[in-house]
């Protein structure tokens, strides 16, 4: 494979990231500057249509105006006080969370790992008020990610992620996804919670069947169980409705949030029902940066300009759309296994490697991804147009005819 020829304003950053950034991604070689809307500018002044979103974070879109406003006038006002006093911003935010979803109260902290890792805590703390020793197990599923500190690893079934760090934390049991009775025959007294992204983004773009967060609420319920969603990729109007959830009308009892939450700033978030949430009190956790006036400022207008600009009807009928484009050229290439996905959360399952595709997506100025090997993953920003999807799956139609 020939590599492409790199700017040389590119090339001089990456030179100096090379020498002085930590080496724990495969990075692609561009180094981006500048984003508006659906799209980024590396530091030559190529023009990439990004249809990765940042792994899910740009959902409003890169530079959102209104974000950026709420920015702008919050970091001249208050960028940050402690946890130890209210912070208007953060009420605000919670304020929202709570008429918008099934929650009562909400935990702020900085990112997917760390509210997935305030979920953990928080059922083991409920289950050891409500049951006492001896049940902490939370079952996750197989091919689900939950982030890479040690907590939300160890609940993270996916072993390329585990070599080198084990022993992994104790409590944790892996159930094949979209299996109920075999999850059911995990369950022991041991067993406190079942978490679950209701729509696997790393592990594949893997849709459930219908009635399966139906069938995990009942289990939860006959076995006295916490159902926790993480919906750190595919909430906030990523399948089309604020909540992935929502599409089933299955509420949990407590859900983790974070990515495009505030817009493009680092935030994450554990929302739970009241009777749970009271389990955390002073003392049992904690995130120093957690729920801070910028982000949770960053929030509230990101919210906000979901509802305002019809940014989750966009998402369906786009998603719709692009669904069908990419099921058309299903229909032309017998590589292609399987179209899945909702909203604008959206896979190819190709029967060989996916890589290349997207090497030569970015040379024609898309950014794309390929998840477990073979599966190319699309998260483009909920603004995103027919026209735009057009220009990709032209692209990837000229791809695919030279395989």
């Amino acid at each position: 494979m020939q590599q492409a020829v790199l700017g040389t304003q590119t090339q001089a950053l990456i030179d100096r990231a090379n020498l002085h950034v930590a080496t724990t991604y495969g990075r692609t070689p561009i180094a981006l500057v500048r984003g508006a809307g659906t799209k980024v500018w590396d530091a030559d002044g190529k023009m990439y249509y990004d249809f990765l979103s940042g792994l899910g974070v740009n959902n409003l879109g890169h530079c959102h105006p209104k974000v950026v406003e709420a920015i702008r006038q919050q970091a001249g006002q208050l960028l940050h006080v402690s946890n130890l006093y209210h912070i208007q911003p953060q009420i605000e935010l919670a304020e929202m969370l709570s008429h918008l979803s099934f929650a009562d109260r909400s935990f702020f902290c900085n990112s997917g790992t760390e509210a997935c890792e305030a979920a953990i805590k928080l059922a083991r703390k409920y289950s050891h008020d409500h049951f006492g020793d001896g049940r902490y197990e939370i079952i996750t599923f197989e091919n689900s990610f939950h982030g890479r500190t040690m907590g939300s690893l160890s609940a993270t079934a996916q072993h390329k992620y585990h070599k080198g760090f084990e022993p992994l934390l104790d409590g944790f049991r892996y159930a094949p996804f979209d299996d109920l009775k075999a999850l059911e025959a995990m369950i022991t007294p041991k067993t406190c919670a079942i978490m679950v992204e209701p729509i696997q983004g790393e592990g594949g773009v893997n849709v459930p069947s219908p009635g399966y967060l139906q069938g995990l609420r009942q289990l939860c319920e006959a076995h006295q169980l916490l159902l926790i969603y993480d919906e750190v990729q595919c909430g906030i109007g990523r399948t089309g409705k604020l909540f992935a959830y929502e599409h089933d009308g299955v509420s949990p009892d407590i859900m983790t949030l974070a990515k495009s939450l505030a817009g493009g700033v680092p935030i994450g978030a554990m929302l739970a029902r009241e009777e749970v949430a009271k389990s955390f009190v002073p003392g049992t956790h904690a995130a120093t940066f957690g729920g801070n006036p910028l982000a949770t400022a960053a929030g509230v207008a990101a919210l906000k300009a979901i509802h305002e600009e019809g940014m989750l009807e966009n998402c369906q009928r786009v998603g719709a759309y692009f669904m069908q484009r990419l099921k058309d050229l299903q229909q032309r290439y017998t590589f292609i296994k399987e179209v899945r996905g909702k909203g604008l959360m959206l896979g190819i399952q190709l029967d060989f490697p996916g890589n290349q595709f997207v090497t030569d997506c970015l040379e024609r100025g898309f950014l794309v991804n390929c998840t477990v090997d073979t599966v190319l993953r699309f998260l483009p920003p909920l603004i995103v147009t027919e026209s735009e999807v057009d220009l990709l799956v032209g692209t990837l139609d000229e791809l695919f005819a030279k395989v």
